[in-house]
């Protein structure tokens, strides 16, 4: 087995998602995936922290590009406008995810384990988002409450795009944002 394959981290994450839907992802060792993968433990260790990882690489890129997304946004834009804009902009590459996107999504909500890291990955997108809304002047407070919120829109529309894909993610987002609206008005 290789110890530096080119393309090693996304061969394992192919790996993990054939094996978590052949058997569930609590079935699944380490070990298993890398060898799916034709690579050693090790090598698994050195892409991914552990195996829940598998499911959430590329946060910190999607981070980095919504707070891009934001910062570039015009400076008269409200604040929720801004976080929803940039979170729709960088989900914008969705559709050519979208058998992964939902098998994904299959597997988060059967299972309490990632369902805690969603959470947590999404309180560090939130916080990311609120900092970026802080950089173009919205008062912490409303920051955070803004990200927050704009988080649960995505999220919200995001499930709702992984069971009904043929309806554009946009319409999705707004569907999710003027459903939030009209419960709260």
């Amino acid at each position: 087995m290789a110890r530096w394959a080119e393309g090693g981290g996304e061969r394992l994450q192919l790996a993990a998602m054939q094996l978590f839907q052949e058997r569930g992802y609590d079935a699944v060792t380490v070990a298993e995936i890398a060898e799916r993968a034709g690579l050693t433990k090790r090598s698994f260790f050195n892409h991914f922290a552990d195996k829940r990882e598998v499911l959430f690489a590329g946060a910190a890129a999607l981070q980095a590009e919504v707070v891009q997304h934001i910062r570039a946004g015009g400076a008269d834009e409200v604040a929720m406008d801004a976080a929803l804009s940039g979170l729709a902009k960088a989900g914008e590459g969705l559709a050519d995810y979208l058998e992964h996107a939902a098998a994904r999504h299959a597997l988060l909500v059967a299972s309490p384990e990632l369902l805690e890291r969603d959470a947590f990955k999404n309180a560090s997108m939130a916080d990311v988002i609120a900092q970026a809304l802080e950089e173009r002047g919205t008062p912490p407070r409303t920051a955070h409450l803004t990200a927050r919120t704009a988080v649960l829109i995505f999220n919200t529309a995001f499930a709702d795009w992984a069971s009904n894909p043929d309806v554009d993610f946009g319409f999705h987002l707004d569907q999710a944002r003027a459903d939030l609206i009209g419960a709260v008005s």
